[in-house]
């Protein structure tokens, strides 16, 4: 396989797919064009590709989803054929059509199979006549209100009202009580229209305790098509995937034979070509039923190629290409285990609100058996426009303990600042004896877990103080010393007449204050915190800490940014500042009679009318980051007004509602 299947790719997305695309096609000797909206056109999509053609303004609904845009990108640079990557344009039918009415071929299925697939309902009905197991549920045509609500009580609660166009965790709501499902309906409807152009869902029984299995399926021009194993994706949050795994904890060969079987036979169903992926909900007891099928690569697929040894997007370019599948069933085996973490720019404490910011600090780890698929790059901006997603860590073991070690190393040598991230959540997530450990995998593990997932962060550890006390004592050390080594501008010691002078350092964080006593001690410092001694030497070049603590060598990553200093030591976050003696107390920052935005977004719902509300109470809605976000009355009291309308864009910080808690109405 030397011959390269096309001398020109344009990849018609962004972020870290198309860096993924990219690193194939360079390894294959093809030339890539990157297109860019405003706001990337400092992207590292942009600065890797070899051509670059910017297509407009940041909302994608401007620049990314204009077929017409991309087409005269691939026009002008002379791309043979356009990656989709996933989301955005990816299992657009028309576009599709489009490439090849303008003679590029479209790397991905056929505009029949997208079509067939993309629609949920149909698929369901394509499914059944092909003997793949359904799910109970409604995906016929009627779309009134009350028939859903009729066809929900019908089957029975809890049920899954899902976008009918949908993907990737949008439009899809579960309802455990018939009296929540009209406001369930609506929100999941309104979702799905803004993210697919369609409003159409279907509804279904939620099986209690799932598992999200999902098969990967490879399909050629000249009728071959093959399943390449498993990935177990249980581990989700709002119905998107948080961790995934391959192959399934559990599996066994007859079952695995079985998903599989049921699979190729979906692929064939529609007369499939490319890279699919069909997904499976599965019982605690085995029993599997066909969900959906995604036209595209996933944002999982690296797990596949790590227990494969294959280049899925290599597979790609080939079978666009018009060649056979590389290999056939029986020659793709299981090698080993792979785990798959996505770190988000998103703060845990705050219901995973998006976070937007600079990536002052992006330190993320390498190794044996460790991979990062990333599109971003120390400096660059996280912007509301996009997906939040930074990075992926992708792990490979012989086994899946040993595939769990390397996940653990590597979530605690990502270093992130600047912006709030998901890193420390998935270090509880995998932490020794939880749920995910032990492979006891559900998609409600999150909601299981949730008080060792979601408590208080501690103090910052003394040892945690004692080497940020070090990183602020090295950094003020001189570039240049004197050569004369008696010289007294040659020490920083603090000598003073009879013995050394002590620093104290206070340190201001969200947790609390914390103290530490620093005294000069030979090559080092000697730091004393809560009545621990740390005896300190090594080196800080500005972000890397090489030392000797105590005569333990220990190396930890730490940056000062807006006079904050960051730590990351393995151990929970750590965020000090050093305190300002003489600066004066700040007044409560609280917004006390109002809500305020959380981050950059649009209004998109107005929830309650002004009057007495109960605490937890929802107020309104915003989408951000292609999400849905309801923010709620901060406590009992009275909503005594909205200071924006539906529609309104709104930066982080605006003034959302005017609101009297209970308190200062007493």
């Amino acid at each position: 396989m030397s011959r390269k299947p096309f001398h020109t790719v344009l990849i018609a997305n962004r972020g870290e797919i198309a860096c993924r695309v990219i690193a194939t096609c360079r390894r294959l000797g093809i030339r890539t064009v990157a297109v860019y909206s405003e706001a990337d056109a400092k992207a590292r999509h942009v600065r890797l590709a070899d051509v670059t053609v910017p297509i407009g303004p940041a909302p994608a609904r401007e620049s990314y989803l204009v077929v017409e845009k991309i087409l005269d990108a691939a026009k002008k640079t002379g791309a043979q054929a356009i990656h989709p990557g996933y989301g955005f344009l990816s299992e657009n039918a028309a576009f599709a059509r489009a490439c090849a009415q303008a003679g590029v071929v479209f790397i991905g299925p056929p505009a029949e199979a997208i079509e067939a697939m993309g629609s949920k309902s149909a698929a369901k009905a394509l499914m059944q006549t092909a003997g793949v197991p359904l799910t109970p549920g409604y995906h016929g045509d009627r779309q009134e209100a009350d028939f859903l609500h009729a066809q929900a009580d019908a089957i029975g609660y809890p049920v899954l009202i899902k976008a009918s166009a949908g993907g990737g965790g949008k439009g899809m709501r579960r309802v455990d009580r018939s009296e929540d499902f009209a406001a369930a309906l609506e929100s999941c409807r309104r979702e799905a229209a803004a993210a697919f152009g369609s409003d159409r869902v279907l509804v279904e029984k939620y099986v209690l305790r799932p598992r999200h299995i999902e098969v990967q399926v490879f399909a050629d021009a000249h009728g071959g098509v093959v399943h390449l194993n498993e990935r177990d994706c249980s581990v989700q949050r709002r119905f998107q995937k948080v961790l995934e795994e391959a192959p399934a904890p559990g599996m066994t060969p007859a079952r695995r034979a079985a998903m599989g079987r049921a699979a190729v036979d979906a692929a064939r169903a529609v007369g499939y070509v490319g890279a699919g992926t069909v997904e499976f909900i599965t019982s605690q007891d085995g029993e599997f039923y066909f969900m959906e099928m995604n036209t595209r690569l996933q944002v999982e697929h690296p797990v596949t190629e790590m227990i494969t040894g294959l280049d899925l997007v290599e597979w790609q370019l080939r079978v666009a290409a018009g060649e056979p599948l590389p290999l056939a069933q029986a020659a793709i085996g299981i090698h080993g285990h792979a785990i798959e973490a996505r770190i988000y720019a998103e703060d845990p404490e705050r219901g995973f609100l998006p976070s937007i910011g600079t990536a002052r600090l992006f330190d993320l780890p390498s190794g044996e058996g460790m991979r990062v698929d990333t599109g971003v790059d120390e400096g660059d901006a996280i912007t509301p426009w996009y997906d939040p997603m930074l990075a992926k860590l992708i792990v490979h073991g012989a086994d899946r303990e040993e595939a769990l070690a390397r996940l653990r190393t590597a979530l605690a040598h990502t270093a992130v600042a600047g912006l709030s991230t998901n890193a420390h959540f998935l270090q509880r997530l995998v932490a020794p004896g939880g749920a995910f450990a032990r492979a006891d995998l559900d998609t409600g593990l999150i909601e299981r877990e949730h008080d060792a997932l979601f408590a208080p962060l501690p103090l910052a550890a003394p040892r945690q103080v004692a080497l940020l006390g070090f990183a602020l004592l090295a950094g003020e050390e001189p570039r240049v010393l004197p050569t004369d080594p008696h010289s007294p501008w040659a020490t920083r010691r603090g000598w003073r007449l009879g013995h050394d002078a002590p620093r104290a350092l206070r340190w201001q964080g969200k947790t609390g204050l914390r103290e530490a006593l620093a005294r000069r001690e030979g090559d080092g410092w000697r730091f004393e915190v809560d009545g621990d001694t740390f005896r300190i030497s090594g080196v800080f070049d500005g972000t890397r800490l090489a030392l000797r603590v105590n005569g333990e060598r220990v190396e930890a990553t730490a940056r000062c940014i807006g006079g904050t200093w960051h730590l990351f030591d393995g151990g929970p976050p750590c965020a000090l500042a050093l305190e300002d003696p003489l600066a004066g107390s700040e007044a409560d920052a609280g917004h006390g009679g109002g809500l305020t935005a959380p981050m950059p977004g649009r209004v998109i719902a107005l929830l309650a009318r002004p009057g007495a509300v109960d605490a937890g109470a929802p107020l309104l809605v915003m989408e951000a980051m292609k999400m849905e976000h309801t923010l709620t009355a901060p406590a009992a009291g009275t909503l005594d007004g909205f200071l924006v309308a539906m529609g309104d864009q709104v930066e982080e910080g605006a003034a959302l509602v005017e609101f009297t808690a209970m308190e200062a109405q007493a």
